[in-house]
């Protein structure tokens, strides 16, 4: 977090409700999809006030939040179901590091939805908070457009068990299409990984070593939001509260074991990218090494050139060879001579 970010908090009481994150750009939408095993409700772009009565019914419901920067719509939706201040402010704060907060009543998740840009290869990320209830879910994300479009054609198509089950099997799918998404991000690494491994060997250009120095910053970033959900899932397993029930902690021990390839996954991804920056090096290296080898063995061979040279341009009026009619012819011989004798030498030696 930057220090402009925890400036705009500095000095206040606990629970202020102040956004710290990327500047704005979509206007904050709420939608609700209010369901049981015989019905489905969906609604889009509604009021805060809208939710209230899906709050009171019977039946599941799952209100999606998109834009937290509107502290007062984050505060009326807190006040309508009773969340508590410093999950709030916790909302509101998009910095978060991935974790589970237990208000007896409600569990709060914080995770990192992560998707590649696949022309640019960037990685683009958002907050996701979850409040998991007794009969609903409430999920806060940054801005509009998420991975949650397989789970509302579940619900709207009534496939598997989701609209059966209660509100703690919702929490566990949303988290559970967060965690599977990793994989395809990861995907992308390791086809671009190979791609360097075969340009690094090929071709070293200094283009390769700037995508080698963005792939580890990405992975870095990947392993600092992945990393902490391992502990998330293993606090709601160990976790002590009718909230989450028995059999969905079978599905959460799905989820850790995914969290853990994942992790592994970028670790070892990690690993690799070492590698390649090593070879990379290790070729680059290898490269100024045959430069210089060429450049000392022209440099050598004109070392006895140069000394001839020198001798015969010394311009003594004496010198017997000067007056000699075959002098100028002799002298390139020897030069040929002494040249060539030299570049055998070297081949021999497979210096060349």
């Amino acid at each position: 977090m930057g220090a402009d970010r925890i400036s705009k908090k500095y000095g206040m009481s606990p629970g202020s409700l102040v956004y710290v994150g990327d500047k704005p750009t979509d206007t904050v939408t709420v939608s609700v999809i209010d369901y049981s095993e015989g019905h489905l409700e969906e609604r889009d772009d509604i009021r805060i006030e809208d939710c209230e009565p899906f709050l009171e019914s019977n039946s599941m419901t799952w209100i999606n939040i998109s834009g937290v920067h509107n502290t007062e719509v984050i505060e009326r939706i807190g006040k309508l179901s009773g969340l508590h201040f410093l999950l709030l402010e916790d909302v509101l704060n998009t910095e978060q590091r991935p974790k589970m907060d237990d208000y007896d009543d409600h569990l709060f998740v914080v995770m990192r939805m992560i998707n590649m840009e696949s022309e640019k290869h960037l990685l683009d990320h958002e907050q996701i908070s979850l409040v998991i209830g007794n009969r609903f879910v409430i999920s806060f994300q940054e801005r509009t457009g998420d991975v949650f479009d397989p789970i509302r054609d579940r619900l709207r198509k009534a496939k598997g068990r989701i609209r059966r089950s209660g509100a703690d099997y919702l929490a566990y799918s949303l988290m559970d299409m967060i965690v599977d998404h990793y994989f395809m991000v990861l995907e992308d690494f390791g086809d671009r990984i190979e791609t360097l491994q075969d340009e690094v060997i090929d071709n070293p250009e200094p283009e390769i070593l700037k995508s080698i120095h963005r792939l580890k910053h990405q992975m870095i970033f990947m392993r600092k939001a992945v990393w902490p959900v391992r502990e998330v899932i293993n606090n709601l397993l160990r976790l002590e509260s009718d909230l989450i029930g028995k059999d969905v902690q079978f599905y959460l021990k799905d989820i850790y074991d995914h969290t853990l390839q994942v992790v592994d996954t970028v670790e070892t991804y990690r690993d690799v990218l070492s590698g390649i920056l090593d070879i990379f090096l290790t070729n680059v290296s290898n490269r100024m090494n045959e430069i210089m080898k060429v450049l000392t063995v022209i440099a050598t061979i004109f070392i006895p050139l140069t000394f001839l040279a020198g001798v015969y341009g010394m311009n003594f009026h004496y010198m017997p060879e000067l007056n000699w009619r075959y002098s100028y012819p002799v002298f390139w011989i020897c030069n040929v001579t002494i040249a060539g004798i030299m570049l055998l030498w070297f081949r021999k030696k497979k210096w060349l």
